[in-house]
């Protein structure tokens, strides 16, 4: 699954730099993620590094991008042979 940011986001900027997929930009009011750059840091960490900064825990995971560990992988593997 992809993670999502609510509405409860402070916009304190933490979590944008954190992300090694740059999948986390600012929206309109707060910020947001692009669900096809979101692998949950797989590939990269054990957890979610957006997760583990933010301070008002409002980064949960997205019931719209139902993914499992291995779609996770799939898609870190096409973010980096792109890169």
């Amino acid at each position: 699954m992809a993670l999502i940011i609510t509405d409860e986001c402070i916009n304190c900027d933490v979590c944008e730099p954190e992300c090694p997929n740059e999948a986390i930009y600012q929206g309109d009011s707060i910020y947001e993620i692009d669900p096809n750059r979101c692998t949950e840091c797989v590939g990269h960490f054990d957890a979610p590094q957006c997760q583990q900064v933010c301070p008002v825990d409002c980064i949960p995971l997205d019931p719209a991008f139902m993914e499992t560990e291995e779609q996770l992988m799939e898609k870190y593997e096409k973010l980096i042979a792109v890169a």
